[in-house]
């Protein structure tokens, strides 16, 4: 192995460690003097990033990009620290095989873990330590996205019911998509059937579905939505996947209109473009 030797200060040790005690008020201390700079930090790394100086596809997702340009200086210093860094991280992990662990003092939004993650280079532990704000927005930042998946559910319950479920689930979750698959029309031929069906188990639908599908989830507080009925939907299903399966020559089927249901997509982002 090559060795690496950036002009910064590097010390290695093999005693064991010995640690002196912070006071409490020295840990829960809300300084936002200590706090500022490490946003002023990752919003500099984010602009050298979108720029081009190296490339990190995790920190677009801990802060927006600043419409403030950053000087040269500030851009190559950054790509010199995260590099000389990120090397020396490196080197320690091929010399003890992973076998180890880091603790990263004053992490604020730094990103090493995912990378390391991505080059699949993760030490045994891998801790991170900072103020309890810093640490809760990282959490906030990584949370999965969430799909929740709703098949002939919401007509079981109350209009409140469910306008309540779907207020929750837009303010419970950073990143979610909704498909909210629904029977709307009661009063045609296929709608009467399940009415019937359900008289039958002595049981009333909560409430009548309504079109207004995209209104009522907007004012529940999801940014979009997109509606789109049963015949729309099955005309843009792969025609590969239909002819496969001999589908359309199972049975013949010259009414359309049965499929008439609706089919609700929302998200807290742009509806992606699944069809």
């Amino acid at each position: 192995m090559q060795p690496f030797a950036p002009s910064m200060p590097m010390a290695t040790s093999l005693r064991r460690p010995s640690f002196t005690a912070c006071s409490s008020s020295l840990l829960d201390a809300d300084d936002e003097g200590v706090r500022g700079p490490c946003e002023d930090a990752t919003l500099c790394k984010r602009f050298a990033v979108s720029i081009g100086y190296w490339q990190d596809p995790c920190i677009p997702h801990l802060v927006r990009l600043s419409k403030a340009r950053k000087a040269p200086e500030i851009n190559r210093g950054y790509f010199a620290h995260v590099h000389s860094v990120s090397q020396l991280i490196k080197a320690f992990l091929r010399k003890t095989g992973c076998s180890c662990q880091i603790l990263n003092l004053g992490a604020g939004m730094d990103t090493t873990f995912w990378r390391l993650k991505d080059e699949d280079l993760l030490p045994s532990k891998y801790f991170e330590i900072d103020f309890p704000m810093i640490v809760m927005r990282n959490l906030h930042s990584i949370k999965l996205p969430t799909l929740l998946v709703a098949e002939c559910v919401l007509v079981y319950m109350t209009p409140e019911q469910s306008a309540n479920l779907l207020k929750w689930a837009a303010n419970s979750f950073e990143t979610a998509m909704l498909i909210n698959y629904k029977q709307v029309n009661m009063d045609d031929w296929f709608g009467q059937i399940m009415i019937e069906n359900l008289r039958r188990r002595e049981w009333r639908p909560a409430s009548r579905q309504s079109r207004r599908s995209k209104e009522r989830l907007l004012s529940s507080g999801w940014e979009s939505a997109s509606a789109v009925d049963m015949v729309e939907l099955y005309s843009k299903l792969p025609r590969a996947e239909v002819s496969r399966y001999g589908i359309e020559s199972l049975e013949f089927l010259d009414e359309m209109e049965l499929l008439d249901l609706e089919i609700t997509f929302l998200a807290t982002f742009s509806l992606p473009s699944f069809f």
